[in-house]
């Protein structure tokens, strides 16, 4: 008979029944009773009747003890161990059980939980288990009622029903109990998106939000953001009392070696969460993972989910990346319906700023420092411009850690004058108990008294360097964070700490430095991003977009390389794209990516692409008038608001762009020019120049729509370059060809002769600065590399470059 109650107990149950059997050996009895079940029950870490002792007294292990204890007096004395085979079952037990089962339909439980086995335990006739309870200050119906209240409505419905509380906890952690421990940082802003997350966990149906956006713009901290407000109750009473469980993935496919273990772990954490009654909100960082994780066969771990998740049996919450849900879930009908999707932008640099105050006080506590306001303006501002791989607020509050850690680590560093005469006294120590084993005590009192002064001379420093620690400014600066961005990026740290307005006050002198020759382009361009900085322009548009007119070779490309080098401290940060290969229709492909379903649309496009990778750039569209008119339309969007879609939905943002097109058109006027004014002669430049603009600009507006020409800040029209401005070139290129000899061992003296001959080879109207170039490669570059790899010149040697007879000759 007892067999049939065995079939309808949880696992729980049984295993209370076999520590009960183990208690039964060590005791040495031959009778099992109720009480060694009871036994069983009360020694379950993290059970249900644990939990209700918990509740029951003020300390479940102390109860536990006494009744353990009182159970123990009341077993007769064996000194004899009994046979396992001579075991008998006491009638009491079916008894026992009988009434367990009352207990368990009273719950409308199909099966029998330790929590109905130990109601059972108070029933009077149930001796002595019913007095031992009664008399250690249990009551059958305060018992009760905290079950019921423990359960809340969930039933035992299989043998595992009791232990898929347990699953939970193994898979999962509470965020709702950690927000109210203080363990999870506070949230800053983000209440729109926080506000959108409840509307939808308030829906009758397709209740699943599911946030999209890149990774570091904090997905998962907006998750922590909803646990704060349930934990604090300052949500709709829909959500009051509500846990937010996040599920460790990792944690639930570890070990999972044999066939249908994954699956059979899956099933329990649906069925727990469905058994939770909506008592319970799942969390899945990285949901993804759960569509790349297969189990038996083809079945996939998020397809044991569909169910439940379209009867609206669970809710869940997951996050991944924009790339990522365009190729899972966007492919996956069924899946995708089943998610409400929140796009999650990056933070402007003002809204970061907003975040990293208010996780301030964390990591001053942390690093015991202090943080400046300019510290926190400078991680915000500093990370947007120099990190370009990374996504804000994570690359800003990475940047205000690492600053910290480095001076809390300074603050604490023991000076290397104490450690050295630690080291000295470690090392005199040796010395002495060698001296005291060979019994040479006269030794051993010289080294003491060495030992002694070491250590006077030790609380000296010690003091003067704990004083001088208390003193010492733990505040953290604007220099700090640029320490940390130097040795992240390589920028040298003077060029990062210069103040903008600074920078943009010398614009003019410090482009004249690299850019010969075109006053007016310098100028032009210089007022137009000054307009931009001083925020007399529209916010939403690109900080400028210039048209560079005019001849090849004066210098368009290169006054692009000094804005970069200047606005963005690297010449390399252009993307330059050759509009020649942008002259079809299709083309436009290539630079906002292809459409789904062709080749190349997971790549990106090549001008998208780029700039979302780094933002803070240069575009340079060489030769822009050879670009197909669908382009032009694509580049009417950028300059007017600052933004542009992709093939893949992704929005990108130009605003922090300079965008830069050059066109040759119209230069064959200048030669027309030179031909009526001359520009070898003592003629009025300005007015040629003025001639060469008017004849330019004229041809531009040909071409080019007016809504097109509307939307760039100016048409800059470059000077043909004069024999004057080829030789201030020509000194430039030298000083960079010196720079790179010297670097690597060499000395190079030219004399002027030589210069002014290298000027005259150089100079050409028609072409520009370019052929300078290809004059200094052949009659310098090439001849010293080849005396270099002959060994006719040693390094330490001094290159002279000389006029002879009309040839540059060089010779050390």
């Amino acid at each position: 008979m007892f067999q049939k109650y065995l079939r309808l107990c949880t696992e729980k149950v049984i295993h209370g029944i076999n520590i009960g059997t183990m208690e039964l050996a060590n005791l040495r009895q031959s009778v099992f009773t109720p009480e060694f079940i009871l036994l069983g029950l009360i020694e379950q870490d993290e059970s249900i009747v644990y939990k209700v002792l918990q509740e029951a007294t003020n300390d479940p292990v102390k109860m536990a003890d006494s009744i353990t204890e009182k159970i123990y007096a009341v077993q007769p004395k064996n000194d004899v161990p009994p046979d396992s085979m001579n075991i008998t079952l006491s009638p009491d037990v079916e008894k026992l059980f009988e009434i367990a089962l009352d207990e368990t339909k009273k719950f409308n439980d199909k099966y029998i939980s330790t929590g109905s086995l130990f109601l059972a335990f108070f029933n009077p006739s149930i001796q002595p288990s019913s007095t031992i309870l009664y008399d250690s200050g249990l009551r059958y119906n305060e018992c009760k009622d905290i079950l019921a209240n423990i359960k809340n409505g969930m039933t035992m419905d299989s043998r595992d029903s009791e232990s898929r509380e347990d699953v939970l906890k193994v898979y999962g952690s509470d965020l709702t109990e950690l927000a109210q421990l203080d363990k999870l940082d506070p949230v800053v802003g983000r209440e729109t998106e926080i506000a959108r997350i409840i509307e939808i966990l308030a829906r009758r149906t397709k209740n699943n939000p599911i946030i999209i956006g890149q990774p570091g713009v904090g997905k998962t901290v907006l998750v922590e953001g909803l646990a704060h407000l349930i934990s604090s109750s300052k949500v709709p009473e829909t959500l009051l009392n509500k846990k937010l469980l996040q599920i460790d993935m990792t944690q639930l496919t570890a070990g999972a070696k044999f066939k249908g273990e994954f699956e059979e772990r899956i099933k329990n954490l649906v069925n727990s969460l469905i058994n939770s009654q909506g008592k319970v909100i799942s969390f899945i960082d990285d949901i993804h993972t759960l569509v790349d994780v297969n189990g038996g066969g083809n079945l996939r771990a998020i397809d044991m989910l569909k169910p439940a998740l379209a009867r609206g049996q669970i809710q869940l919450i997951g996050t991944t990346s924009t790339e990522i849900y365009k190729k899972t879930f966007e492919k996956d009908k069924t899946l995708s319906r089943r998610f409400q999707p929140i796009k999650l932008e990056e933070p402007s640099v003002d809204e970061t700023i907003k975040i990293l105050n208010g996780l301030k006080p964390k990591y001053e506590k942390y690093h015991k420092i202090k943080y400046t306001n300019e510290a926190i303006e400078a991680a915000a501002r500093m990370s947007q411009r120099y990190i370009n791989d990374r996504y804000s607020p994570d690359k800003a509050v990475d940047l205000m850690d690492e600053a910290g850690a480095k001076k809390h680590l300074y603050l604490i560093t023991i000076p290397p004058e104490v450690q050295d005469l630690e080291k000295e006294k470690t090392s005199i120590r040796r010395a002495q108990t060698d001296a005291f084993v060979k019994n040479k005590i006269e030794e051993v009192v010289d080294y003491q008294k060495k030992i002694n002064k070491i250590e006077k001379k030790l609380t000296e420093l010690k003091t003067k360097w704990t004083e001088s620690k208390n003193k010492a400014d733990n505040s953290i600066t604007e220099e700090d964070i640029a320490e940390v961005i130097s040795r992240s990026t390589g920028i040298p740290i003077n060029k990062i700490v210069e103040t903008e307005s600074e920078k943009l006050k010398l614009m003019e002198e410090k482009l004249h430095n690299r850019i010969i020759g075109q006053d007016a382009p310098i100028i032009a361009v210089s007022n137009a991003i000054r307009r931009n900085r001083a925020g007399l322009k529209d916010a939403n548009r690109p900080i400028g977009a210039f048209l560079f007119l005019g001849p090849t070779g004066v210098g368009k490309t290169e006054l692009a390389k000094a804005l970069a080098e200047f606005l963005f401290d690297d010449e390399n940060k252009i993307i330059r794209l050759d509009m020649s290969e942008y002259m079809e229709k299709h083309s436009i492909s290539k630079m906002i990516g292809s459409p789904p379903g062709y080749v190349g649309y997971d790549e990106g496009g090549q001008l998208t692409e780029r700039v979302r990778r780094s933002p803070y750039s240069i575009i340079l569209l060489d030769e822009i008038e050879k670009a197909h008119e669908d382009v032009f339309n694509i580049l009417l969007q950028i300059f007017d608001e600052g933004r542009l879609t992709d093939s893949q939905g992704a929005t990108i943002s130009f605003r922090n762009c300079i965008i830069i097109g050059t066109s040759n058109l119209g230069s064959t006027h200048i030669f027309d020019v030179d031909k009526r004014i001359g520009f070898s002669d003592n003629r009025d430049e300005n007015k040629s120049y003025e001639l060469i603009r008017e004849k330019i600009l004229e041809e531009t507006k040909k071409f080019f729509k007016p809504e097109f020409l509307n939307r760039i800040d100016d048409l800059i029209v470059f000077h043909q370059l004069q024999m004057e401005h080829i030789v201030a070139i020509s000194e430039l290129l030298i000083g960079r060809l010196r720079d790179k000899i010297e670097s690597v061992g060499y000395s190079i003296q030219i004399s002027d002769e030589a210069k002014a001959k290298l000027s005259e080879l150089g100079y050409s109207p028609e072409f520009g600065a370019r052929p300078l170039r290809r004059v200094i490669e052949n009659y310098i570059e090439n001849p010293i590399s080849l005396k270099i790899i002959s060994h006719e010149i040693n390094k330490g040697d001094v290159i002279k470059i000389e006029l002879k007879d009309d040839k540059i000759i060089v010779n050390k």
